[in-house]
């Protein structure tokens, strides 16, 4: 059984039932529907989609909190007479191993300020990026890889 197509079913039921399909209608349809779903999982088997919803969820939430922290982060450099920015080019070890993995990565690393993906290695298991705040580049490997790197393994890949 397909769980996200029941649940895009139970949404678009949901949406009927209210009179009017409109986007509230369709997504509180979604979030009845995906609770119903999980409230009956040991009856119907267990289902990695529920984690995957998470993931996903989780990886929204967390880049967009990443973008605003950075966001300020350079700001604040920007406008201070005192600049704090060691910029520097390092290497991440890269776990991820899907290719929408892999783009999404870059690109998240990539959309947040101050940092930005240069290069993928050959072997793709090494990732430059070059970082405006860069004092601590173990440090810098350890939060990419806990945090960007890790959100999406479990949002795409489906977790460790």
């Amino acid at each position: 059984m397909n769980v996200f197509a029941t649940n895009i079913v139970l949404a678009v039921i949901w949406a009927t039932l209210m009179g009017e399909i409109t986007v509230f209608n369709l997504v509180s349809g979604f979030a009845l529907g995906f609770v119903s779903l999980w409230v009956v999982q040991p009856l119907t088997g267990a289902s990695s989609y529920f984690f995957r919803v998470y993931a996903w969820v989780r990886l929204v939430v967390m880049f967009h909190y990443e973008l605003i922290v950075s966001s300020v982060a350079v700001a604040w450099d920007v406008v201070t007479p005192r600049h704090r920015a060691r910029p520097a080019i390092i290497d991440v070890p890269l776990d991820v191993k899907s290719d929408a993995g892999l783009l999404l990565v870059t690109n998240l690393i990539s959309l947040t300020p101050g940092t930005l993906s240069l290069d993928v290695s050959d072997d793709r298991k090494t990732l430059k990026v070059h970082a405006m705040f860069a004092d601590d580049p173990e440090g810098l490997r350890r939060v990419l890889k806990s945090g960007m790197e890790r959100w999406v393994i479990d949002a795409v890949e489906g977790g460790p």
